[in-house]
């Protein structure tokens, strides 16, 4: 049992160093967007199968035509002439769907180092990579699945693109366009590129600093031509769909990334009004799901290429949704690849994490992930909110260890020059966001202790920072002083050779770009390796005072819970096992946090000796403002009798006891 005077320790700088990375949160919020957003559409836009209806067209015969084409008349009843006054435009307004659903389509695809179409006959048959016929579009249960490998073609070998010729027409009909009898308002032929150029990032040349030693420690970069450098990547496996419910589309406001999908009827035909036109079925290349981690650079090593392909259909909601998101990120990255970094930082990379993350992740655990993301992000602001309170309305030191807060202010400071010195892989929203952390450490030391300029006389620098104490330290707040001090002379035995022996470590076996940047990775490498080392203070302080009632428990809770949650992530995103182990390291801190609360329970009805109150202070307050009662038989508009003073007196004198004793003996007392 502690003694009456055991004071509380504060732990309120228990900031852990851990956590989560602002890459992953990046990640998280990402696929919590994009987890709502299949979820709206799905429910406002549904699955629509709209069916064929029947007409009759300019010879009078009767025939089938799509439903979905609103007021342009289907293509087989187009009219032979424009209406009087109107007037052709090249450029087609709207444009209405021209074959009916149901109808049976077939498709060849061939390969080509160059995107001029040539005759069918010519192509050796191994370019022909898919050869189907009957594929019924509308019909959602239709699915196909083709495998094959095709021999490089020599021109791709040398950094050239690889392009698929699709030609596609209603069964029976002819394919090429080369040949007599080929029908344009029957079949049509566009090409796609099958290989990405990705931009080649610039390596800065990293050397042993012991082993160059009398070389110039300027940073180096590799000699490489003016701009970027573009290599061409293939990806094995594809995914086409096509697009039965798209419905009639305004064509000169379409999204690019869309519009490049669609593709008008080749005669140039036009309703009555001239404006409006007819669009082939769209035949969506779905690359979205291509990472850049499975894409493989093609040069004169690559001698065949193995090719997958689904070849299914997709609501157009989702097609939509796909190709603006996957042309965004691709815009981004080729942005970043000639130097045009956008407003917020980034390269694409965040984004190929989430589909990382939706690839290879377990459903359920994928599942468990997002919804605990969400209390992630609450936790976190609930977390700010009550830390900042905690500090704006502390009246004394007592428990608190300043040197934790400013060990929190030079770790996080380490990180920021860290992400400085690697500023072509960080975004800017995330160097701000360490910036504000390290405001807030900043703040929280102005509130203990006053940080002045003084002078510095026998020294190389004329001025120094002293932290002062704002006011006469108790005795209660200098043996919290007292214990911070030998708090942190056991850290530094244990630190200070960690350190060392890590950066001789680096220095021997590891590259750096300078001695700078040797000197910041290293830091930043015992900052994240040893960074909970700086919580032990906290938990020190509070097994010497045998209390915790001066913690912010909420902020603290909040916090904890975040690293728990962390952990989760720990095991969902890819990472070596030693990693996922170390970010079990603040659970440690969290459980003997848990012991200590338990250990040295807290009567949350007593006044502590922080000026905290509980329930004795409002039932004092409301004694002593209480009116004193008249004597019996006296006049209540004189003053009291002797007798009526003297109960006064008495309420007054028990008032300043309990007032005073509450001061003397605190509030944080064991329960029995």
């Amino acid at each position: 049992m502690p003694p009456p005077g055991a004071p509380a320790a504060a732990g309120a700088q228990a900031q852990t160093t851990g956590g989560m990375s602002p890459m992953i949160k990046s990640a998280v919020q990402g696929l919590a967007i994009f987890f709502g957003m299949q979820f709206i559409m799905g429910q406002l836009m549904g699955k629509k199968t709209p069916a064929t209806t029947t007409t009759t067209d300019a010879s009078g015969a009767v025939v089938t035509v799509p439903a979905n084409t609103a007021e342009i008349p289907p293509f087989l009843a187009r009219p032979d002439h424009l209406d009087d006054g109107a007037v052709y435009n090249p450029v087609p307004q709207r444009l209405a769907p021209m074959w009916p659903l149901d109808s049976p389509l077939d498709i060849t695809i061939v390969v080509s180092p160059t995107f001029v179409s040539e005759p069918l006959a010519k192509v050796p048959k191994e370019r022909v990579v898919v050869d189907e016929s009957r594929f019924v579009i509308g019909n959602w249960s239709e699915s196909r699945t083709i495998d094959t490998s095709f021999e490089c073609p020599k021109e791709v070998q040398n950094n050239g693109t690889l392009w698929a010729h699709f030609y596609i027409a209603l069964a029976g009909s002819s394919l090429d366009p080369s040949v007599g009898g080929y029908d344009p308002t029957r079949a049509y032929h566009f090409v796609y590129p099958m290989t990405q150029y990705i931009a080649q990032k610039k390596i800065k040349k990293t050397k042993n600093l012991l082993a160059a030693k009398n070389e110039t420690e300027e940073e180096e970069v590799e000699e490489v031509p003016t701009g970027p450098i573009i290599n061409s990547h293939y990806h094995p496996n594809f995914t086409m769909s096509f697009i039965p419910d798209s419905g009639v589309m305004h064509y000169p406001t379409l999204h690019p990334a869309v519009r490049q999908y669609v593709h008008p009827e080749a005669t140039g035909a036009r309703d009555g009004s001239g404006q409006n036109g007819w669009y082939y079925p769209v035949l969506f290349i779905n690359t979205f799901w291509q990472l850049r981690t499975h894409m493989m650079p093609l040069n004169s090593t690559v001698t065949r290429l193995s090719i997958h392909i689904n070849l299914n259909h997709l609501a157009n909601w989702k097609f939509s949704l796909l190709a603006s998101v996957d042309e965004g990120v691709k815009q981004t990255a080729r942005n970043a690849a000639n130097g045009q970094m956008p407003a917020g930082g980034g390269d694409g990379t965040e984004f190929e994490m989430i589909k990382e993350i939706l690839l290879d992740t377990n459903i359920y655990l994928l599942s468990t992930t997002i919804v605990v993301s969400i209390f992630h992000m609450v936790f976190e602001m609930l977390a700010f909110k009550s830390d900042i309170s905690h500090y704006r309305n502390k009246k004394n030191n007592v428990g608190i260890s300043v040197r934790s807060i400013l060990g929190n202010v030079f770790m996080q400071t380490v990180i920021f020059l860290y992400l400085m010195d690697n500023n072509e892989n960080t975004s800017w929203m995330i160097l701000f966001s360490q910036g504000m952390g390290i405001v807030l450490e900043l703040w929280k030391v102005t509130t203990v202790v006053d940080v002045r300029i003084r002078d510095a006389p026998g020294s190389f620098i004329p001025y120094r920072i002293a932290f002062e104490d704002k006011h006469t330290l108790s005795e209660t707040e200098e043996k919290t002083k007292e214990y911070d001090e030998i708090a942190f002379k056991y850290l530094y035995m244990i630190a200070i050779p960690l350190l060392l022996a890590y950066a001789a470590y680096s220095l021997k076996y590891d590259t750096h770009k300078s001695w700078y940047s040797f000197v910041i990775t290293t830091l930043v490498g015992s900052v994240y390796a040893y960074g909970f080392l700086m919580m032990v203070p906290s938990l020190y302080i509070n097994y010497r005072l045998k209390s915790v009632a001066h913690m912010p428990a909420k902020a603290m809770m909040y916090k904890f819970l975040n690293t728990f949650i962390d952990d989760l992530f720990a095991f969902t995103i890819k990472m070596p096992m030693l990693h996922r182990l170390a970010t079990l390291r603040d659970d440690v801190i969290f459980f003997v946090y848990l012991y200590q609360s338990y250990k040295y329970k807290i009567d949350y009805t007593r006044v502590n000796e922080f000026g905290q109150g509980g329930d004795d202070e409002q039932v004092e307050e409301k004694i002593a403002n209480k009116p004193l009662a008249a004597p019996a038989g006296a006049d209540a508009s004189v003053a009291a009798g002797k007798e009526g003073v003297e109960k006064a007196q008495k309420v007054l004198d028990n008032v300043a006891e309990k007032v005073t004793g509450s001061a003397k003996k605190g509030g944080a007392t064991k329960r029995k």
